[in-house]
């Protein structure tokens, strides 16, 4: 990413999502209540505070390292879909791995910074950077000189116009992860008629999460990409062999220009991405979905 176009100050965008304190207290309405409902259940009060913290001290350190002329924009996990990003926007995730993931599906070209406010409880494989480190990273992306690596995603498109896309994976199946009927149809001609519990199909980037779970139960699994790699890997879930239905189509990749095609064959199925299930696309009877390699790709920063 350049410098700013004309004499426009780059805007931050602050990503987050409420921790799981402000979830508590938002049901149980006080600190107090919400430390008993945690108590019956064997945890203690004081670890969520001290997660709540953390969170809040890395969100206070990130504002305080936004340059004083710079626009800035807030925009929690919940209002994704409905926040206006701007292409010249700079993107920073405070949180887990997954926020990361959750914004890249709103997202078009934006340069990413993941920030982690716990180092040791998060994976951090998207959320590489410490909080006091913004400071000297953003006039680095602003003037093109950060390491900017670009991720594969993919997408799910149903054949009514109306799409979504994934960082990690998509899934496919009944909105209970119970049986779902459908015909599954591969680039390469083949067709079946199955019974299962969803059909996932993942990047690189979900290839260290729910493909690899399944790919580890998986004899002859498929090869998992790279993040940066442009192909997907897919897993059928507990295929169910029947008269009516078969399991000989069950895990596969898929390369650019491919395309794996399911045709709903029941009522209420749904196609959501990176763990979002409220965020999702239904299917009825004879609605068609198709994944493919999405043409956006995640620009996420990265550690020189």
């Amino acid at each position: 990413m350049g410098a700013a176009t004309g004499t426009l100050a780059p805007r931050v965008v602050v990503v987050s999502r409420h921790s799981e304190l402000d979830e508590l207290l938002a049901h149980h309405g006080t600190q107090a209540a919400a430390g008993y409902f945690l108590r019956q259940r064997g945890r203690d009060m004081a670890e969520v505070v001290a997660r709540h913290d953390a969170l809040q001290a890395a969100l206070t350190a990130v504002g305080a390292a936004i340059p004083a002329d710079w626009r800035r924009g807030r925009a929690d996990r919940d209002d994704l879909a409905r926040f206006p990003f701007a292409p010249e926007d700079i993107v920073i995730a405070v949180g887990q791995d997954g926020l990361v993931a959750n914004a890249a599906k709103y997202l078009d070209g934006q340069p990413v910074i993941g920030v982690d406010p716990e180092p040791g409880r998060n994976a951090g494989v998207l959320v590489r950077f410490a909080p006091d480190s913004i400071g000297r990273l953003l006039p680095a992306v602003v003037a093109g000189r950060a390491r900017i690596r670009e991720r594969t995603m993919a997408r799910a498109a149903l054949d009514d116009g109306q799409a979504l896309l994934g960082l990690n994976e998509i899934y496919v199946g009944h909105a209970s992860h119970q049986s779902a009927r459908y015909v599954l149809s591969t680039a390469d001609g083949r067709r079946e008629r199955q019974s299962s519990s969803g059909l996932v199909a993942g990047t690189g980037t979900g290839a260290t999460g729910w493909c690899a779970s399944i790919s580890r139960e998986r004899p002859g699994a498929p090869h998992l990409p790279e993040p940066d790699e442009p192909a997907l890997c897919w897993f059928v879930r507990e295929a169910w062999p029947s008269p009516a239905t078969g399991v000989s189509m069950t895990a596969g990749q898929l390369s650019d220009g491919d395309a794996l095609e399911v045709t709903a064959e029941g009522d209420r199925l749904v196609v959501f991405a990176d763990g979002l299930e409220t965020d999702h696309l239904a299917m009825s009877w004879g609605q068609r979905v198709t994944i493919t390699l999405a043409e956006r790709r995640l620009r996420l920063v990265e550690p020189a």
